[in-house]
Order: structure tokens, then sequence, then C-alpha cells
């Protein structure tokens, strides 16, 4: 299998959230402290970017043709036809540090997102919501520090998600007529030297877990029960996410936090990088906003 290149040298500050839109044949991915999201078309390389908002932490596709974003403290829906962002949610009721992260459109047409910590103390203060079309935050599991990892496995019964900060993978049994979730278990409790701090995650076809490890410079493939079963090399090492693409696997990279050296050493931080793999990716969600 060949290796990771590098197809838009941004110099993200945090390139996170990359998100499949097969219809336009581009993947989308955030910046997260610019407030960009930015679109690469795979067949030709083109490329944009639209201005959203101070930050923006993750987002989704919508059935309408919006983005369902997570903002720094809310949700809204962001339309990049007109540039208008319209507020979906209230803020979060969290500490004034807290600020919203990793978030995916679910199979139950919701919009799942966590929350982190942001300050320096990294306080287990973060919580995981279910977020719906009529603009309801339900609160589904607390206790967590940085969440990350949102991923649903092809039969739409396992969710997926971890948190960066206690080094912990974790699986949910998942109800996508509800969006109930149950059963937690923790199944990797990856090195963070090694396999890195388990950031964002994608699922495939075949039933198995995609993760980013950051400040390892791996991406790591994971079976249902947590084993190990491929680590990649990444050209940098800040991984964010995974998101598979048209034969490829695509993974942003953050730049913001690393040191001049690092910089000179690697200087497409930053950057979104593609590597060809054999498996597909899971059919991304839409939120039902229509």
């Amino acid at each position: 299998m060949a290796g990771f290149e590098l197809v838009w040298d941004l110099k993200c500050g945090i390139g996170e959230s990359p998100v499949w839109d097969a219809a336009a044949g581009e993947v989308l991915f955030a910046d997260i402290p610019h407030g960009r999201i930015h679109h690469y078309a795979v067949a030709n390389g083109a490329r944009g970017s639209w201005q959203v908002a101070d930050l923006v932490a993750s987002f989704g596709l919508c059935r309408s043709g919006r983005l369902v974003v997570a903002l720094r403290r809310y949700v809204g829906l962001f339309d990049p036809r007109t540039g208008r962002l319209e507020r979906l949610t209230d803020d979060i009721d969290e500490p004034p540090g807290n600020r919203l992260n990793d978030g995916k459109v679910g199979p139950d047409g919701c919009f799942w997102v966590g929350t982190q910590d942001d300050t320096a103390h990294k306080h287990p203060s973060a919580n995981l919501y279910r977020v719906t079309p009529d603009g309801r935050m339900e609160r589904k599991a607390d206790g967590y520090t940085i969440t990350n990892g949102l991923a649903w496995s092809h039969d739409d019964r396992t969710m997926f998600h971890s948190d960066s900060q206690q080094l912990r993978i974790d699986a949910w049994d998942f109800d996508a007529a509800t969006g109930r979730i149950a059963g937690r278990r923790r199944i990797a409790s990856p090195d963070g030297e090694r396999e890195g701090h388990p950031d964002g995650g994608a699922c495939d076809i075949q039933g198995t877990y995609w993760s980013a490890g950051n400040f390892a410079s791996r991406v790591n493939r994971y079976s249902p029960t947590g084993t190990l079963l491929e680590s990649h090399e990444f050209p940098v090492p800040t991984p964010t996410m995974p998101c598979f693409a048209a034969g490829m696997l695509y993974v942003t990279s953050t730049r913001d936090g690393q040191t001049e050296a690092a910089k000179q050493n690697h200087p497409a931080l930053g950057g979104l990088f593609r590597m060809p793999v054999a498996v597909g990716g899971v059919a991304v969600h839409r939120f039902a906003d229509q």
C-alpha cells in the first residue's frame, strides 16, 4: 500500500472534521481557529473556502444543502450558497473554558457533538450531546476531557467515541431509530507515544475503525473489539481525522501548538493528505433538517 501524499498545503491552524460530499465530489474540512470550511474536489484538485465564524469546531452535511456546524458554544446552520449562518441551539451549559469539539451526523439524522476543556488545566468536565433538527441538545454522556473520534459502524449498530486526553477509545450499542446509546465499553487504550492520542475517527465497510494518532505520526486501524490491525506512518506528527473518499483515505492535520523546530522539520503541518486504500468508508449521513 502506498503512503500518504500532501494534496493541499494550506497550513491550517487546526485542520479537522473532513467530510466526504459524494454528490459534489468534494472533501470538506474545517480550520478550527480560523473559522473556515475548505472544500477540495477529488477529481481535479479544485479548491475553495467559506468563512463561517470565529471558530468552527466540526460540521456535517444537511439534507437541505446546508451544513450543521459546531461553533464555540452553540450549533448553527450555515448555507454555503448565501453565506448565512443561523443559530440552531442555545449555548452549552458548561464551564466558560469549555468549547464544542468533534462532531458528526449519525444514522439517526441528528448531529452528535462533544465538548472539551479548552484551558490548560484539562479537567474532565466535557460532555457528549445529541442535537436534533429542531434544536434540542440532549446530553448523552459526561466525564470527558477532550471528546473525539465519533464514527458509526456499517450496520449502524455501534457508535465509536474517544477521549484524546484520557487515551481511550469506547464503543456503544446504538439504536438508529431512537438515538439511544447503551453498553459503553472501552475497547482500546492506545499507547500515547507509539500509537498517539486518539483523535478523529472513521469506520470502513468491513467493520473496522480508523483513528488519527495525534502527536505520534500514525493513523491506526482497529478491529471492532479494539485490536490494533494496522498502523500507518503519517508525514507529520499531528494527524487529526481520517475520511474515506473515492478510493482514498483523506486525513487532516494541525499546525498550532507546534514548536518552530517542528515547523521547520515538517513544513506541511496543517495540510490535507491522502493515501489509497482498498476498502471503502461507511456512507456519510445527513442532518435531517428537511
